[in-house]
């Protein structure tokens, strides 16, 4: 099941439960002792910069694949920290990630040594708004990769909150890669806890299976794989890179949106859930794929009308990032989360444009 560490930072006392939480997440992705201790070492880092710079905020930990799928290492999983604040913001970005800038009273770390230890860091801040941060560790790859082709010019990320800091999020979302096809897919198991977990996490099981074939017949097979769970609602969203292809289909109240150039474009889904009442007949859109296409796919618990930003479209942040801030900016205490909420987003890797 899609176990999540949600800490709230807003004392010292909570820094130790962080870096706890990413030892455990390491554990759960098969690090060995030396990058547990750097996915340690970079959790507790950003988390004591939340208290020292934005006067706290939010550190979700968990287990994800990587942003870009490279043939033959489908497999491997990283142990993400995203962390999440209201603060001032960086006035001055890149300074901020040069040498010698440190928290005071830190490890001394500083967020330039974070990026150097982390495979994957991005952050996004703005004065005045707040900063999140996204840092992937993962364990050196088994073996070459394949030749690169299509398919490692798109990349995936995204963040998942589980209600009320439960352990396991009802929400969880995967994606696979068969040559030229990478297809992505939000699942929400009905309901939240222990019983939409395994929903969830039985659709997750069956996609792997499931790389090679269209949206709708993946949601035909997942179908048969939630038979006897209490079904979830499940979009799924599938790139054919080398022919420039976006096709997509969902049951359920999975929101989809894709971003064509600075416009949005709503994809819709069926009624029904999969597992126990999927339609009968199920549609498929398509639209092109290009360089300048972000796709935003979200459950229920981020509020149906919330509005993209500039962010929201960008080609070049980690699409961690963009899923991290369009769940901040979207929820307020005059709105709060009142279910598990997954935010993924796929998009094209930086520099593809000729």
């Amino acid at each position: 099941m899609p176990r999540v560490w949600d800490v709230p930072v807003h004392d010292s006392t909570r820094v130790r439960d962080v870096r706890v939480a990413a030892e455990q997440a390491a554990a759960l992705a098969g690090l060995d002792e030396r990058r547990t201790a750097t996915a340690a070492l970079v959790a507790t880092e950003l988390a004591t910069n939340l208290l020292k710079h934005a006067g706290g905020g939010r550190v979700l930990i968990d287990v994800v694949a990587p942003p870009v799928l490279a043939g033959g290492r489908d497999g491997a999983r990283l142990v993400q920290v995203t962390t999440v604040d209201h603060g001032p913001g960086i006035a001055d970005v890149p300074a901020a990630l040069g040498d010698g800038f440190t928290t005071a009273h830190s490890l001394g770390a500083g967020l330039g040594t974070c990026a150097r230890l982390s495979d994957h860091f991005d952050l996004h801040s703005v004065p005045g708004r707040g900063t999140v941060v996204a840092a992937r560790i993962g364990a050196v790859p088994d073996g070459p990769a394949t030749e690169p082709g299509p398919a490692d010019r798109v990349r995936a990320g995204g963040v998942n909150l589980p209600f009320g800091g439960a352990q396991y999020s009802g929400d969880a979302w995967a994606w696979v890669r068969a040559g030229d096809l990478v297809t992505l897919m939000l699942a929400d198991g009905l309901g939240h806890g222990p019983e939409a977990a395994r929903a969830s996490t039985a659709a997750v099981d069956a996609l792997r299976d499931a790389a090679h074939v269209t949206p709708a017949d993946a949601l035909r097979r997942l179908d048969r794989a939630l038979t006897g769970t209490r079904g979830a609602a499940v979009a799924v969203a599938q790139v054919d890179a080398r022919a420039g292809v976006l096709r997509f289909a969902g049951v359920g109240n999975i929101g989809a949106r894709l971003c064509e150039g600075g416009t949005w474009r709503h994809l819709l889904s069926r009624p029904g859930i999969i597992g126990t009442h999927r339609p009968t007949t199920l549609r498929e859109e398509t639209a092109d794929w290009a360089d300048d296409r972000v796709l935003v796919l979200h459950s229920d618990g981020l509020p149906s009308r919330w509005t993209p930003t500039a962010q929201t479209c960008s080609t070049t942040a980690d699409p961690a990032v963009t899923a991290a801030v369009t769940l901040r900016d979207a929820s307020s205490p005059a709105r709060p989360v009142r279910d598990d909420t997954a935010v993924v987003v796929l998009a094209p890797v930086p520099g593809n444009r000729p």
